[in-house]
């Protein structure tokens, strides 16, 4: 059910998705940061359940109806961008989403929920998984929904942990901005005005037939 060729070829396409700059891993960096190695993680396992939800809708064929359906697609598309949107008003105005102060710490939980909702709002990653993974799914190899959640575990596992590391790793860093407050002035500003770009870039997306 899974060629050895096209798992390879499909981990590799997920590091370089994974990889590249976006809302989800700068929020586990900010919070492996802000807060270490534990907010870091529990922050990219927000983002791999995330991805797995979208998993989900796709291979049920929820994607398939929002994308079809104008006022789904608007609705989802509204309220996707303006969480995004106000998590960088949020960055901006308060400067606090990396903070070394304890009374700016979030709780874990509220660190977990920011994670999955900042993932599973955004209709980028779902329209993404509903137009990646199906090049790697071929009927002729079993049930297609089957491939679709295992190609999309894959993708939500390699999320969390990829995540998880460049939170621990920013977690080093911590000690020395903590000498250097402008760096973490300047990251706030980096951090909220990406989430901004990212809401944006979200509302302004166009349907798809």
């Amino acid at each position: 059910m899974f060629p050895h060729d096209i798992l390879f070829a499909y981990i590799a396409a997920c590091l370089v998705v994974v990889i590249a700059p976006g809302p989800d891993n700068i929020l586990a960096i900010s919070r492996g940061l802000s807060q270490g190695k534990a907010a870091a993680t529990l922050s990219s396992i927000g983002a791999g359940l995330g991805i797995m939800c979208h998993t989900v809708a796709a291979a049920l064929g929820l994607s398939l109806v929002i994308q079809a359906s104008p006022v789904a697609f608007w609705a989802v598309k509204a309220v996707g961008g303006l969480y995004l949107l106000w998590l960088g008003y949020k960055a901006l105005a308060s400067r606090n989403l990396i903070s070394f102060e304890p009374s700016a710490h979030q709780s874990l939980r509220k660190v977990f929920l920011t994670g999955w909702l900042s993932n599973v709002l955004n209709p980028k990653p779902g329209l993404f998984v509903l137009a990646f993974l199906p090049q790697f799914v071929s009927a002729s190899r079993g049930p297609v929904a089957v491939q679709m959640l295992v190609y999309g575990a894959i993708f939500a596992v390699l999320t969390a942990l990829i995540f998880t590391v460049l939170g621990s790793f920013a977690f080093k860093l911590s000690a020395w901005m903590r000498r250097h407050p402008r760096v973490g002035t300047g990251l706030n500003l980096g951090a909220g005005l990406t989430f901004i770009a990212a809401g944006l870039s979200v509302l302004a997306l166009k349907q798809r037939t």
